[in-house]
């Protein structure tokens, strides 16, 4: 199943977030994060798959299987492509419900985010969040 299997687990993601001594060491965790995302087939790279209002190009495809939901994403800036893998690696793998249900918001403020991304990164944020939740909603109806 294409998707987006190879990111590790969010709680894992959030703990090495927490041992990380400063914020050169978080965005090249969110770099490497990004670097993790398997490869996003071209095909999908169109104007529906684009997530508006991100500084840079931004593509989030969703894929549902057995009732899961998987993801193809990717970005052509580094630390967007961490960004919204960090944001799939919240839902990957979960029903429906359950990415309904995942406080996407709250994850980014525990990290810290919004107040160490320049204006333009954290203007997209919400699009991509609700890209996911968006997918989610149509596979729950």
């Amino acid at each position: 199943m294409p998707g987006s299997a190879m990111l590790p687990a969010f709680t894992d993601i959030e703990s090495e977030w927490d041992s990380a001594l400063d914020w050169d060491d978080r965005y090249a965790l969110l770099i490497d994060l990004g670097r993790k995302l398997p490869p996003m087939d071209a095909a999908l790279k169109t104007a529906a798959t684009r997530v508006p209002g991100c500084s840079a190009n931004v593509w989030v495809y969703p894929l549902s299987q057995g009732g899961r939901m998987h993801f193809q994403a990717d970005s052509d800036a580094a630390i967007t492509k961490g960004i919204v893998a960090l944001l799939v690696s919240m839902a990957e793998g979960k029903s429906a419900a359950e990415v309904l249900s995942t406080d996407f918001h709250g994850a980014i403020d525990r990290l810290g985010l919004r107040r160490h991304l320049s204006s333009n990164r954290t203007q997209g944020l919400p699009n991509m969040i609700a890209r996911v939740r968006e997918a989610a909603e149509r596979l729950a109806a």
